[in-house]
C-alpha cells in the first residue's frame, strides 16, 4: 500500500537543479490504482473482476482534492473514510 510521506527521488544523470528541495509525493489515488493494477487485474476472471475497481480508480481521478470515493476498497483491507492524506 502506498505511503502518504515523501517518495525517494531516484539518482539522474543530471542531478538536481541547484537550490530543489521537493521530494515527488505520492498521489492520492495510488491505492485505488494499487488495488486495480496489483489486485483486480490477476484475481480470477478480468472482465468480472476489474470494472468495480477501474470505476472507483476513475472516479477518484476525476474528483478534486479531498472529494475522493469513500466506497469500500474491494481487494485492499483499507477503510477510505478513515484514510488520511497530508497534501502541502
Amino acid at each position: 500500500m502506498s505511503e502518504t510521506g515523501p517518495v525517494p527521488r531516484r539518482e539522474s544523470p543530471w542531478g538536481l537543479p541547484e537550490g530543489e528541495k521537493r521530494e515527488p509525493k505520492a498521489h492520492r489515488c495510488n491505492d485505488r490504482a494499487e488495488e486495480l493494477c496489483s489486485q483486480a487485474c490477476f484475481e480470477g476472471n478480468p472482465f468480472k473482476t476489474v470494472p468495480g475497481p477501474f470505476k472507483l480508480f476513475w472516479k477518484c481521478m476525476r474528483s478534486n482534492s479531498r472529494e475522493e470515493p469513500t466506497e469500500p476498497y474491494t481487494y485492499l483491507q483499507i477503510d477510505p473514510s478513515q484514510r488520511e492524506v497530508k497534501l502541502e
